[in-house]
């Protein structure tokens, strides 16, 4: 969320555009995230890493999402989150070569701890003893993650999806500012 407000303050039309890009994508890959933490704690009620360990070997497509939501969540290519944090990055560069070098050294700290965490939920030590309740997504479930999911990969592969309409806004705001 800082980026994006950075994005804000950059007072240009990429760091604009990147910003309503990346607030976009951020309600679809955290909405994703939150929601699937919350699975987790809702059939466990613990939000203690150690009972976590290597689910990948018991739910295989709750791992899935989580790894794919994780990916976006640190900017892959082809995800939303890549194309809007190039843009808000690119802005910000213009505006200010130091607060972007910064942000970047802060995109490259998230994206070792997101993918510390995915590792140690999905592929750390396994838990004998808590494995036995784990269970993988229900229908239910998966029919809330699946748009999510496109949703992340449609604005990230085709961009002009959410682009055009927030251009004219965003150089009305310039035009107003400035």
């Amino acid at each position: 969320m800082n980026l994006i407000v950075l994005g804000i303050f950059s007072f240009n039309l990429l760091g604009l555009e990147g910003s309503i890009l990346q607030s976009i994508s951020h309600g679809f890959v955290s909405g994703g995230l939150f929601f699937l933490i919350g699975i987790l704690y809702d059939r466990y009620h613990s939000r203690f890493l150690h009972y976590y360990g290597g689910i990948v070997h018991f739910m295989p497509l709750y791992s899935s999402f989580f790894l794919i939501f994780t990916m976006a969540n640190i900017a892959l290519p082809g995800t939303s989150s890549f194309i809007g944090e190039l843009l808000l990055l690119l802005g910000v560069f213009k505006f200010n070569g130091t607060a972007s070098v910064i942000s970047c050294l802060g995109v490259v700290f998230c994206g070792a701890y997101s993918l510390w965490l995915c590792n140690k939920i999905l592929f750390g030590n396994l838990k004998y003893a808590y494995t036995v309740k784990f269970s993988d997504l229900s229908l239910k479930e998966f029919l809330i993650l699946f748009p999510l999911l496109i949703l992340i990969f449609i604005v990230g592969f085709n961009p002009n999806t959410v682009v055009p309409f927030s251009h004219m806004v965003c150089l009305n705001i310039l035009f107003e500012v400035f």
